[in-house]
């Protein structure tokens, strides 16, 4: 029987510079499965999905920067591997040991690279529409490092866009994606923030500024190569084309791998959640 969405409870982790906050469900003593959000998405992106894993213990994060968790320290910037040390920090903080992990498109970048490395914290991976990593040719660094670097004096001069209503944010997001209204409206919500004049993102304006780096093409094929775990892949059939180009590049690198379409876009786990939570609970049972 699914669970009813308002069990849902709400966590926080203290991870001394940072507060990561997040949503969870079911028992304490049950086994958990960690869910790892996208780019500019948050926590509540994996609601339609919870009440379809029964008998865990689903906690589901907030980046740094997203949703409800701390921004960075205005020192600082929102680096690839720094997400790593985020997810190591947390598992440090909790006296976690190995875990099944849940993760949709850049969260499931940052769970590969985390997998590869510290393989005895994960019991399964299961990726959500992303497989592999960005990356750039090496002949790129020093266009990528200008690139970086003036996005982030452009960043300093932008403003957050100000929305008169939650419903005016809600559609603007629904322009920029694939997804539904009522998905839309779940993650939206809980990354708005009331002002004196309307709504405005809670999302860190850092998050949008270009990285100065990237992963060359070799370095990704070793992360992808040195992941030990089982990981399955559940994507949708319309989602982003760098899933499918990934999976016939990346997929043959990995040591115990299956894959898997569902019918809709980049946040299959939103439009398919019974089907998406099916095929997570058989390959966790299965591992």
């Amino acid at each position: 029987m699914a669970q009813d969405i308002k069990e849902q409870a709400k966590v926080c982790y203290d991870l001394g510079q940072l507060e990561l906050h997040g949503l969870t469900c079911g028992e304490p003593r049950e086994d958990i499965v960690l869910c790892l959000h996208g780019w500019l998405d948050n926590a509540a992106s994996f609601l339609p999905l919870m009440p379809y894993l029964p008998g865990k213990r689903v906690i589901a994060i907030d980046w740094p920067g997203h949703g409800l968790s701390t921004h960075r320290s205005a020192d600082a910037y929102y680096h690839f591997i720094d997400w790593v040390y985020d997810l190591l920090q947390l598992f440090e903080a909790n006296g976690w040991g190995a875990v099944d992990i849940v993760a949709h498109s850049m969260g499931g970048m940052i769970a590969s690279a985390f997998a590869a490395t510290f393989p005895e914290k994960v019991k399964s991976l299961t990726l959500i529409d992303a497989i592999g990593f960005i990356n750039a040719n090496e002949e790129q660094t020093t266009k990528q490092l200008r690139q970086g670097m003036l996005s982030r004096l452009q960043g300093k001069k932008k403003q957050k866009s100000l929305h008169i209503t939650e419903e005016s944010a809600i559609q603007a997001r629904v322009a920029v994606s694939d997804l539904r209204y009522q998905d839309a409206a779940l993650i939206v919500k809980r990354g708005l923030k009331k002002t004196g004049d309307g709504y405005t993102w809670r999302a860190d304006s850092r998050l949008r500024m270009i990285s100065p780096y990237r992963l060359t093409l070799g370095q990704a094929e070793q992360l992808i190569s040195d992941i030990e775990v089982p990981v399955q892949l559940i994507y949708g059939e319309q989602g982003m084309d760098f899933v499918a180009s990934g999976l016939k590049h990346f997929g043959p690198m990995f040591k115990d791998f299956t894959s898997y379409a569902l019918p809709g876009g980049h946040h299959v786990h939103m439009e398919q959640p019974q089907q998406t939570a099916e095929k997570i609970l058989a390959f966790i049972q299965q591992r």
